[in-house]
């Protein structure tokens, strides 16, 4: 099991890379959530406009450098 400072360093190092993909808005970490609930596994978050089928070459991995990560469908508005 990785621990929080090791799973930080491998978001920071995919970060750039998510973000380039269509749709994604924001990645961070914190609990992946399974059925609307939150679980006590640590993933790597990414936000997106909205959840979609994309072509393989652009989707969002499973897991990265063994972080799952989490999809997560939301849409940021200013205030």
């Amino acid at each position: 099991m990785k621990s929080q400072s090791e799973i930080e360093a491998i978001r920071k190092q995919a970060e750039p890379d998510l973000l380039k993909l269509p749709g994604v808005t924001g990645v961070d970490t914190g609990p992946k959530v399974v059925n609307g609930q939150p679980t006590a596994q640590t993933a790597i978050r990414i936000y997106v406009d909205k959840k979609s089928d994309v072509p393989a070459e652009q989707q969002i991995p499973k897991e990265i450098d063994g972080v799952p990560t989490d999809v997560i469908e939301r849409r940021f508005v200013l205030h």
